[in-house]
């Protein structure tokens, strides 16, 4: 499950884990123009652990999920080249 909410500087989404017996806490994503912040819950500290993903980092990312395993790099027209296992 998750909810989306749109603040005034910030767009935030917070995904609900429900897959089972062993739930992790909610993961909060907040979207800004120039970032992108992912926050959770620590329970053995009892603090929030906040990761923060420039833009770039963010595009890398959505690249990634659809990729091999390798090392890429993405050119200017927006097309990842790169080297794999299988190449």
């Amino acid at each position: 499950m998750f909810t989306i909410e749109h603040d005034f500087d910030a767009t935030v989404v917070t995904l609900v884990d429900e897959s089972g017996p062993h739930l992790q806490e909610d993961v909060t994503i907040n979207a800004f123009e120039e970032c992108v912040t992912l926050e959770q819950l620590d329970p053995r500290r009892d603090a929030v652990v906040r990761v923060t993903l420039s833009m770039a980092q963010l595009r890398d990312l959505g690249m990634a999920l659809d990729l091999p395993e390798g090392v890429y790099r993405l050119k200017p027209e927006g097309r990842a080249t790169g080297r794999n296992g299988s190449d």
